[in-house]
């Protein structure tokens, strides 16, 4: 069983995300899941969304170069070692990860050039920053 992901390349610039994730929004569809690597000058946004046709024709409309990649997509256990456990499954098939994400889950990481500054304009709003005691359970 596969999934469809969506890898978007886009200038590393601010605003660059929020552009897509306005186009996404606007076209109805909504994320499940994403990552970002960036490098100096550009950054590859990998999107696992709801609805992957309508996302690319609203990304491809919106002037974003977009490519297709059938992906593997589990549910883990939320337990120390569930990860371990697929992964060493994977590679004793001799099948090398490339890169990996998370799903579905209301935590997002962010990391910006100015965290002082970014939580400064997040707080008061209708954000809800998460601190490491409550990822840690304490």
């Amino acid at each position: 069983m596969k999934v469809q992901q969506l890898s978007v390349f886009i200038e590393n610039k601010a605003g660059r995300v929020s552009e897509v994730a306005g186009a996404l929004g606007a076209a109805g569809v909504n994320i499940r899941g994403f990552s970002v690597a960036d490098t100096a000058d550009y950054g590859i946004l990998r999107l696992v969304v709801d609805k992957p046709e309508g996302a690319k024709t609203a990304l491809k409309v919106g002037g974003f170069t977009v490519k297709e990649t059938d992906v593997i997509c589990i549910w883990l256990e939320d337990v120390p070692g569930s990860l371990a456990r697929v992964l060493r499954t994977v590679a004793d098939a001799g099948v090398n990860v490339e890169y990996l994400y998370s799903l579905v889950s209301t935590y997002v990481v962010l990391n910006v050039s100015d965290a002082d500054a970014a939580i400064a304009r997040l707080e008061g709003r209708q954000v809800r920053l998460i601190s490491q005691e409550e990822i840690s359970g304490i």
